[in-house]
């Protein structure tokens, strides 16, 4: 049969096939999320989520240390309180659990870039992202108490402050706190199209931050909606956010792409607990390969456009990276 042209010359060879691939990944665009509880010589295993700690600050170090030697330098913190309260107050207080594990992070490693999540579902003892009025979460108050805890967080040594919350308007209400105490080159990574998804369960159980009654559908983005998932970014890109974020990842890689053509500034992906566990109960039951749907789902991602890749397998893909499978 005479072919000019056959695709399969160029996948003849390892080499080659690397030679020529479209989506290159480096260990530096990984970012790991950790969750940091009270107490003293904690390591707790998320039942949820196998082989998934949370820390007490003092044992926090164990974790950054294995990241950092192997490659990982980004992490996204996440504080869980002992003591909840209606308005989330151990969110912005100086000593709370996340200002004081920044603070030590930034003293014990300080090489590390550090981003602190920005939210009070983890804090509020309704578990809602917001300040309640009534059973509703009241938008606008809740852009106060999201700008104070920015500013804390900041002030306790982040890097990068991650609102997740999905309230309208809040990046520019945090950007504008910054700026006024100082904090003009911080840096936000808006949770910008953050869907109401059945893949967070397990996050749910590692945080404690289940809601009391009712669901979060009201602020959080309905999964069948495409335009509005643009429109969040755009406005999270025009209110100033310097990275805007697609959550969850595995099944939302049409609006990575999407988000990515549209908007001219760096887009996240954040590969969560649902997905995380999904590969782990596949593999634990002998239907997958653990590996190879790991470095799989992450390639997808960074295929449709993702720069930054959250994920609870960062470690190993820098692993696999730096063996050369990956990227």
């Amino acid at each position: 049969m005479e072919l000019t042209k056959r695709p399969r010359r160029l996948r003849s060879s390892a080499l080659l096939r690397k030679m020529v691939r479209e989506t290159r990944m480096d260990a530096a665009s990984l970012v790991y999320p950790i969750f940091i509880v009270e107490g003293e010589n904690k390591k707790e295993e998320i039942r949820t989520m196998p082989g998934q700690y949370r820390y007490s600050i003092d044992r926090m170090g164990e974790k950054l240390s294995q990241l950092i030697s192997s490659g990982v330098s980004s992490v996204l913190f996440f504080g869980i309180p002992d003591n909840k309260d209606e308005t989330g107050s151990g969110a912005y207080a100086p000593d709370g659990i996340i200002q004081r594990a920044l603070a030590e992070a930034k003293k014990e490693f300080p090489d590390m870039y550090l981003i602190a999540d920005l939210c009070m579902c983890e804090y509020t003892s309704h578990g809602h992202c917001g300040i309640l009025c009534g059973e509703t979460v009241d938008n606008d108050r809740t852009l106060e108490y999201l700008a104070k805890t920015a500013v804390s967080q900041a002030r306790a040594g982040a890097d990068m402050i991650a609102p997740s919350d999905m309230m309208d308007g809040r990046v520019s209400a945090i950007r504008e706190a910054l700026d006024k105490n100082g904090f003009a080159g911080m840096p936000i990574m808006a949770y910008s199209a953050k869907f109401a998804s059945s893949f967070y369960g397990p996050f749910r159980d590692a945080a404690d931050s289940a809601p009391a009654f009712g669901d979060r559908k009201s602020y959080q983005m309905d999964y069948h909606n495409r335009r509005e998932a643009l429109k969040e970014a755009l406005l999270d890109e025009e209110e100033g956010a310097d990275i805007v974020m697609v959550k969850p990842a595995m099944a939302y890689a049409d609006l990575i792409r999407e988000v990515r053509e549209l908007v001219k500034v760096p887009v996240a992906a954040y590969s969560v607990s649902g997905e995380y566990a999904m590969i782990k109960a596949a593999a634990a039951a002998g239907f997958l390969d653990e590996e190879q749907a790991v470095m799989e789902t992450a390639a997808c991602a960074y295929r449709a456009g993702a720069d930054i890749y959250i994920s609870y397998y960062a470690k190993e893909l820098a692993g696999y990276m730096k063996e050369g499978k990956l990227g």
